[in-house]
């Protein structure tokens, strides 16, 4: 989701000018493929590719009129700001590492102190006249000493603990290098239309299973986009982006943020819907079908009425599955 949202966000930047016909995206169920239009600014038009664009499927199309002389692929400015703030924490981490280290040192000498002070031999002098009194006092310094260094050591390594969340975070969102497709065309206004795909982006399976109480159910796959995003035409493909190289794919129009993908007639047995103030069901389904059906979320119907939705692990041709609400579980 992270992703798509600063994928369209660069992808605005040269759209603007373009209608909705011009920009869209086409989800797979193992990524994505953009196509958009971009008008070029004296004889230059930018593209940018987010992080997971496969760059061996950038396709660069000349619109009428517009020829392309060079296309160069060149790494996007660099996000100097999520640098820095990674630098900061790794520094921080360091004098975090540098504090354990001292704390080890001053426990070392306190608890050496303290077994000192335990393993003296009372000696009454003028300037001491009760040594147990003394003995005690120097004890008790040095356990207070060491407590202290117990809890700075343990909300040091709490610190630790802290950063390292912050560095994988700052790290993660700073994955994949982001680059720019730098297209010279002429004339100066020239324009064109870029193709290219997006790895691991690709559409969620989901069901509504549908449930007539007479021993069958409706079973309706749906893809489930990562976002809508408007002005963008949003379709979705039931097949791989490897499979829709390899075969003659359909293309559905998605309808908000999903797609109705494929529907199905499938057998139920030992139906059981509770009357009780929680849903109650469970129910066997039977996928007689040629398909396999993928694991997702799954909303569940009763002659109309909406009773919950589960996770739905999914079901191989010819196999069948249990599908349960969790007070039946």
């Amino acid at each position: 989701m992270k992703l798509f949202l600063s994928v369209i966000i660069l992808l605005l930047i040269i759209v603007a000018e373009a209608g909705a016909a011009s920009r869209s995206v086409t989800f797979f169920s193992d990524g994505a493929v953009v196509e958009l239009a971009g008008v070029a600014a004296r004889g230059v038009v930018k593209i940018p590719l987010p992080p997971g664009t496969r760059e061996d499927t950038v396709r660069i199309k000349p619109e009428r009129g517009t020829s392309i002389q060079r296309v160069d692929m060149l790494p996007l400015r660099r996000d100097t700001r999520g640098e820095k703030e990674l630098a900061s924490l790794i520094e921080q981490r360091s004098r975090q590492e540098d504090r354990l280290g001292t704390l080890a040192t001053r426990e070392e000498i306190f608890k050496s102190a303290a077994k000192s002070q335990s393993g003296k031999a009372p000696r009454k002098t003028k300037s001491n006249p009760d040594p147990m009194q003394s003995i005690r006092l120097g004890t008790d310094f040095a356990i207070t000493q060491l407590e202290a260094v117990y809890t700075a050591r343990r909300r040091a390594e709490q610190e630790i603990r802290r950063i390292d969340a912050r560095i994988a975070t700052a790290r993660k969102a700073g994955a994949g290098e982001e680059r720019v497709a730098r297209v010279i065309v002429s004339p100066r206004n020239g324009r064109v239309t870029a193709r290219f795909a997006i790895g691991k982006a690709g559409w969620t399976p989901c069901y509504d299973i549908r449930s007539n109480g007479g021993g069958t159910a409706r079973v309706t796959l749906y893809g489930q986009v990562p976002g809508f995003f408007a002005g963008y035409q949003i379709r979705v493909s039931p097949t791989s982006l490897a499979g829709a190289a390899a075969e003659r794919s359909s293309v559905l129009p998605a309808a908000g943020q999903r797609a109705r993908l494929a529907e199905y007639r499938m057998a139920t047995e030992e139906e059981y819907f509770g009357n009780g103030p929680l849903p109650s069901f469970s129910f066997t389904l039977k996928n007689a079908t040629g398909a396999d059906l993928p694991a997702g979320e799954a909303a569940i119907y009763r002659a109309g009425e909406y009773w919950g939705a589960i996770r739905f692990a999914g079901i191989s041709s010819g196999r069948s599955a249990r599908l349960a609400s969790k007070a039946v579980r």
